[in-house]
């Protein structure tokens, strides 16, 4: 007999007493529910329980006596929820159990002495993260099926038991977050035993008192160690070189120790290596070339230690790499720039606090989803480069304490997610750019101990004096009251002859190239076009009919990549462009497609974002058949759409189509930023009108584009007129994404799009599309989040984010054993609910009804910066 009710998230309550009358129930499995009250004890009844199951819900109370009953007891979970008190007696004589999980909990006591001689049958302990104490009992080892061992974050002290090699299946010890060992020399001689553990991939002794040396036993380890965690103890020594067998490493954590010597260099053997980390130790000598052999590096971490020489331009073939720090070291030489040209930089690049000289590289600007760059306390010197503007993800710049000159570049403007600015202690001249002041997110500026001179804006950080340092830039006037600053003089008296004698300078010369300009020009065009698509045209690449066509195989199905009422896109390879371009080819038989066509023509022609598509060229002429054909090239965004992300085609396929939580929120962000830069920062407004998970495209980086502008309308700048400038006629919009005035005639606005945005939002985190069958009788997607929120978050979430949140890792811990266990039907933290709460509320505040109810994209883009720095623990 058989209750199975694990992972529904809608069964909440208490757990019925009146269970415990089922006497011949076996399985009992309420995993990832949303259950309260304590376990009754009533289940001790259950005499022919063997499977039983109650983590991840929200039980209180002690674990009842009465569970010791349950002799026929195989499996018992109870982690992650709210128990306390100590773990009963009578469970630990319970000598079927094999799998024993109470992690996660705010249990206490200790281990009783005989634990692996009453449970002589565990293959699965886990109790970590409680609040244990004492030591660990020797006789745990003796359970010599063990295959899985977490004693992680709890109170454990004293030394590891010797006889760990008992366990000849043992493949994963977690020991993290203790208090064991004695900062002694044998604290680490159990190691010697674990070269019995021909299975063991997986050693966690990280945030201990571990200390001595490093035996070099460890050369007689597994050869299957997949991760090698003992950072933050207090390990002497050197890396010892029986380290160089485990040739299977994926992940090496000695950080924050005591190790001297040098960096080895056969860690360049390591090909499946994806996390180092060295930093916080006495490690000297130079980083070895042998660095750039780690292609599948993810995270370099070498700071405060005593490396010297130049950083190795190795490090430019780690192109997976998304985090390096190498701060606080003794380095030299010039930053090569191709460590800058690694695309896959996303969290961090820190070369702070050495000694490295020369130029910031004018290929920084590559960076563009680099989120915090840090070349602080060097000796650089030049100009700061302008292309520093084209990191356009970054929200923490640190440049102080060298010796830049020449003026702040204006383009740091461009950075609108920027949120820490310091360009403090350089030899920076001339004016503050005026446009910093619009940095919408800019929460803390300094420019001390520069020579700027001139007047200090008044807008954005600038009003909060406390913000923004100025001290030391003796030449600086105005600004807000608070600052303290003199006046700045009156520009009209003495200033007037001086602009005169620049006029009086400057006008012959500007006569004499007008008069130039104006004769090549008769020269060149002695008849002026009139068509202003012809003149647009002559911004972009030439392209034929007959080049499109060789690019596209013929126009060949097998390039076809997507399918609109507008029009056919195609993957193509055109001679005069480097990458594959996307072709999207109109259907002019199509009523409106020629007016999409030049809909997105106007469009595309001048905006530039990060985060929209951007068009090559078009062509407009005509087919073998001579008939009318016209297309666009745009960029090709090799990862497809959001809509086949999250609605594979074929259900239970494609599983590596699932995003995570992170790469949904980054979406957001992105996308929201691409329409506040359509609605507030172009020189012309511009209304998507169509905006839906199909027309959201990712490149190879998994950056989010916007794109199909085909029903784009231009929205009237001038101040007599609020109306949108149709650039086309017909439906706005896409049914479910369309806001409901829409449907009543009103026109297209920025409300319109912030109404779409928010169905998007709210499909990316239920996984529910707004035509799902299920919205009827006046239920829709906007009503069905928002009264599930927050108390029934689970019932609503797409259940392909949980499963992908689970398997992520969490502030550098992997997945705990139970979610493995489980098959990963874990319960989100408590850290992804509440950000996936947030992000939800912002998708039923940009979804109201009214158009007045809802958000502005400003507001949007800043409250998702904020709720991704808290979620990332920025």
């Amino acid at each position: 007999m058989f209750l199975d009710l694990g992972w529904n998230y809608h069964v909440s309550g208490k757990i019925p007493a009146e269970l415990g009358s089922l006497t011949k129930l076996q399985t009992l499995n309420l995993f990832a529910n949303n259950l309260t009250g304590e376990i009754p004890a009533s289940l001790g009844n259950l005499s022919s329980l063997t499977f039983f199951c109650v983590s991840c819900n929200r039980l209180l109370g002690n674990i009842p006596d009465d569970l010791g009953k349950l002799t026929s007891l195989t499996v018992l979970y109870v982690g992650a929820n709210q128990l306390s008190g100590t773990i009963p007696l009578p469970l630990f004589n319970i000598s079927s159990i094999r799998k024993f999980s109470v992690i996660q909990n705010q249990l206490h006591g200790n281990l009783p002495e005989n634990l692996g001689i009453t449970l002589p049958n565990l293959i699965f302990f886990s109790v970590g993260n409680n609040n244990f104490s004492g030591t660990i009992p020797n006789s745990l080892f003796n359970a010599s099926h063990l295959e899985i061992v977490n004693l992680g974050w709890s109170n454990f002290v004293g030394q590891v038991p010797m006889n760990l090699g008992n366990l000849k299946n043992l493949w994963r010890l977690r020991l993290h977050g203790n208090a064991l060992g004695s900062n002694s020399t044998n604290d680490l001689a159990f190691l010697d035993s674990l070269t019995n553990c021909t299975k063991m991939k997986i050693l966690d002794l990280g945030r201990n008192n571990f200390g001595g040396v490093l035996p070099n036993s460890v050369a007689n380890l597994s050869t299957e160690f997949d991760l090698f965690y003992i950072g933050e103890n207090q390990i002497t020594g050197t890396i010892p070189a029986g380290l160089e067998n485990l040739i299977k490493l994926t992940g090496i954590a000695l950080h924050n120790n005591l190790l001297s010597g040098v960096f080895p260099n056969y860690f360049g053997k390591f090909q499946k290596l994806q996390s180092l980390s060295l930093g916080g130790n006495r490690l000297s000598g130079e980083i070895p070339s042998s660095i750039g052999n780690l292609t599948h590096l993810l995270e370099l971490y070498l700071p405060d230690n005593n490396f010297q020489g130049s950083i190795p331009s190795s490090i430019g073939n780690c192109q997976n790499l998304y985090f390096l720090d190498i701060s606080q070291n003794h380095l030299n030489g010039v930053i090569p720039p191709e460590i800058l040209l690694v695309r896959s930089f996303t969290r961090l690049l820190s070369l702070s606090q050495n000694s490295l000289t020369g130029v910031l590289p004018f290929e920084v600007g590559k960076l563009s989803n680099i989120g915090a760059l840090d070349f602080s306390e060097n000796n650089l010197s030049g100009q700061i480069p302008a292309t520093i503007g084209d990191c356009l993800s970054l929200e923490f710049l640190y440049l102080q304490g060298n010796s830049f000159q020449g003026t702040i570049p204006p383009s740091l403007a461009s950075l609108r997610g920027l949120q820490y600015l310091d360009l403090s202690r350089n030899k920076l001249t001339g004016r503050i750019p005026k446009d910093l002041q619009d940095i919408p997110y800019l929460l803390f500026l300094n420019l001390s101990f520069n020579d700027l001179e001139g007047e200090v804006p008044t807008g954005g950080v600038f009003r909060n004096a406390s913000a923004v340092s100025l001290i030391g830039n003796d030449k600086l006037c105005g600004g807000v009251s608070e600052l303290n600053l003199p006046k700045c003089p009156n520009k009209r008296g003495g200033l007037f002859f001086h602009k005169l004698e620049i006029i009086l300078t400057v006008m012959p010369v500007c006569i004499l190239l007008t008069l130039a300009f104006l004769f090549v020009y008769w020269k060149r065009n002695p008849k002026q076009k009139s068509s202003s698509s012809s003149s647009m045209m002559k911004q972009f690449l030439k392209v034929s009919y007959g080049d499109i066509c060789r690019a596209t195989n013929g126009f060949s199905p097998e390039n076809l990549i997507g399918s609109g009422s507008f029009g056919s896109v195609y993957k193509g390879f055109l001679d005069q462009v480097e990458r594959p371009v996307a072709v999207k080819v109109l259907k002019l038989e199509h009523k409106g497609a020629s007016k999409s066509f030049i809909s997105e023509c106007i469009v595309l022609r001048n905006i530039r974002h990060r985060n929209l598509v951007k068009m090559l060229t078009c062509c407009s002429s005509m087919d073998y058949k001579l008939n009318d054909f016209k297309a666009l090239i745009l960029e090709f965004m090799g990862n497809g759409s959001l809509e086949k992300w999250l609605h594979p085609e074929i259900e239970g396929k494609n599983q590596s189509w699932n995003l995570n939580l992170l790469q949904r929120l980054n979406v957001a962000v992105d996308v929201a930023s691409a329409l506040q830069y359509l609605h507030e920062q172009c020189e012309n407004p511009i209304i998507h009108c169509d905006l839906k998970p199909s027309n959201v495209l990712f490149d190879d980086d998994m950056v989010a584009h916007v794109s199909d502008f085909g029903l784009a309308r231009l929205v009237s700048t001038s101040k007599s007129s609020s109306q949108s400038l149709s650039t086309t006629t017909g439906i706005k919009g896409t049914i479910g994404y369309a806001p409901p005035e829409y449907g009543m005639g009103c026109p297209a606005s920025r409300e319109g799009d912030v109404y779409s945005f928010g169905i998007l939002v709210l499909e990316m985190f239920s996984g529910r599309r707004p035509t799902d069958e299920i919205f009827k009788d006046g239920l829709n997607l906007h009503s069905f989040v928002k009264t599930a929120l927050p108390e029934s978050l689970m019932q609503i979430v797409d259940p392909n984010l949980i499963t992908a949140e689970t398997q992520e890792t969490n502030s550098g811990r992997t997945a705990t054993e139970e979610e493995r266990e489980l098959s990963n039907l874990s319960k989100m933290s408590a850290k992804a609910r509440s950000c996936v709460v947030s992000v939800l509320e912002i998708g039923i505040g940009c979804s109201a009804e009214s158009p007045k109810g809802r958000m502005s994209m400003e507001d949007v883009s800043r409250q998702l910066h904020l709720i991704r720095k808290t979620f990332l623990g920025i």
